[in-house]
């Protein structure tokens, strides 16, 4: 399949985004990569927010506006006027697929809720991205991914034990949310191609957040137990974390007792294995903290690529605590081909994180200025004027 077939699996498909920042353009993003058509509709007054989200890039928008918004169109309209929800009712009803993080309770207010408008347009798939949930007593509730990482119980497993509880560094719950409106509205459609009718999907960063907790929560409500923080490592194997060489740290997971025997017979004290305090996974963490105070200092006597090399040549999963940069420049990322130069332009984005029959899809195109589509759709020019009043609050 060539680099074109790749980027246009979803060709035909038109989507129309009603997104702000981060979580509704992410879900739009991946569409355009894909190949469907995506229009954003942006507010007259400066557009989505993230186009001042940080100091000017290129064309005067942030670079994370560049980011979220790559292969798009965008229609400049005021759906607080009655010509702009008409153009946005006729656009809708050309589309596929809706998508939007409104703040909650402006949907119903502009007559675009989820009943409304699927009962005007029984083929439309309808995805609202919320910050906690569609129901429930925090419904109506506006949110940003660090308050939801906080009072989801996402942000008390991040860090070490005598770490205070802190966020991700990636914004999980926002872009999982996109992916999760995504996948949902991927099913919907396929739904469509045997009934012919689309449908309503609701997801929201609390319950993408309670997801990524799962594995620990699970362990709570089954098993009484507590979420411990590892910091690198994990409350399951020893050992399974990061560890000081001489002159950098090195993660070593031994996932399994055949590892940790090529460890130890590497490091060697074959007599570990024979010790039945470090005999077995369960043993080691009954006992990590005796395992550790002999594992340490072999470690830290020899530098972190000769321990790397030679882990790596006996079988021992490792790899060295990487820098961005350092990870960019290494032959493996650098393989993959990941990060992606945008067609006409002078900069490079991070594509999507697959491969179809071997090609992965690619942005299309950079961002569009606000309001840049409006002719090509049939409607006036966008005047823009400074931003005044926020109709539109990402989740």
């Amino acid at each position: 399949m060539s680099d074109a077939t790749a980027m246009g699996v979803l060709a035909g498909v038109r989507v129309l985004e009603l997104g702000q920042v981060l979580a509704g353009p992410f879900a739009g993003a991946i569409f355009a990569d894909l190949g469907a058509e995506v229009v954003k509709v942006e507010r007259v007054e400066g557009g989505d927010d993230a186009r001042a989200m940080g100091p000017a890039f290129r064309h005067g928008d942030a670079l994370n506006f560049h980011i979220f918004n790559r292969g798009k169109q965008s229609v400049a309209l005021d759906l607080k006027s009655a010509d702009g929800l008409a153009a946005f009712e006729r656009l809708v009803g050309e589309a596929d697929i809706f998508i939007h993080n409104l703040r909650p309770g402006v949907p119903a207010k502009l007559g675009i809720d989820g009943a409304s408008l699927c009962a005007r347009h029984p083929r439309l798939i309808y995805c609202e991205i919320s910050a906690f949930g569609s129901t429930g007593p925090m419904a109506m509730q506006p949110g940003y991914e660090p308050l939801v990482q906080a009072f989801s119980g996402l942000s008390s497993i991040n860090g070490g034990p005598d770490d205070p509880p802190m966020r991700s560094g990636a914004s999980m719950c926002d872009q999982g949310s996109g992916m999760w409106a995504v996948i949902g509205a991927l099913a919907l459609l396929q739904r469509r191609q045997q009934t012919g009718r689309g449908g309503i999907l609701q997801t929201s960063l609390l319950e993408t957040a309670l997801v990524w907790n799962g594995q620990k929560a699970d362990a709570y409500v089954n098993e009484g137990r507590l979420p411990l923080r590892d910091r690198s490592g994990h409350p399951g194997f020893v050992p399974y974390e990061a560890f000081d060489t001489q002159d950098a740290p090195l993660l070593i997971c031994c996932g399994n007792d055949r590892l940790f025997a090529k460890l130890a017979t590497e490091l060697g004290r074959p007599d570990w294995l024979a010790d039945e305090r470090f005999a077995s996974n369960r043993a080691r963490l009954a006992h990590k903290a005796e395992l550790l105070a002999q594992l340490q200092p072999l470690l830290r006597a020899r530098p972190r690529a000769e321990w790397a090399a030679r882990f790596e040549a006996a079988g021992v999963p490792c790899a060295p605590i990487h820098s961005v940069p350092e990870a960019l420049a290494h032959p493996q990322v650098q393989a993959l081909g990941i990060l992606a130069p945008l067609p006409g332009e002078d900069f490079a984005l991070t594509a999507l994180p697959f491969s179809i029959d071997g090609a992965r899809p690619l942005p299309r195109s950079a961002a569009p200025r606000l309001g840049a589509d409006n002719a090509a759709h049939g409607l006036p020019p966008a005047t823009v004027t400074p931003f005044t009043q926020n109709l539109q609050e990402t989740p």
